[in-house]
């Protein structure tokens, strides 16, 4: 299950990992729960290995607003701390395991 990330946590769950992946959301975005399901698939594919994480927009303004996120769902890949890809909008699930693992 893909963890729920908040401003308060933000740091202390990058700081645990080298790779981790965060699903920018809302629950009144329709797009967002298109790739929800996929989001959860990655999260149980790859634990132990990637961090994935979904951030509700409407609670985290202090991420959200860090990030420049405008457009949701956006998904951010962080390794070590930096943000190193980003996708917006609704992708298959090809795109994401793709991405993940040109950065494992």
């Amino acid at each position: 299950m893909a963890l729920a990330v908040t401003d308060a946590t933000f740091d202390n769950v990058v700081a645990q990992s080298k790779l981790v992946v965060l699903d920018f959301w809302a629950q009144w975005c329709g797009p967002c729960r298109q790739i929800a399901p996929i989001i959860e698939e990655l999260a149980t594919e790859y634990e132990g290995k990637v961090t994935i994480g979904k951030v509700d927009v409407d609670d985290n303004n202090e991420i959200t607003g860090r990030f420049g996120v405008r457009n949701i769902p956006t998904v951010i890949f962080i390794v070590d701390g930096q943000i190193v890809d980003k996708l917006v909008g609704v992708q298959p699930k090809k795109t994401f395991v793709e991405t993940i693992e040109k950065y494992l």
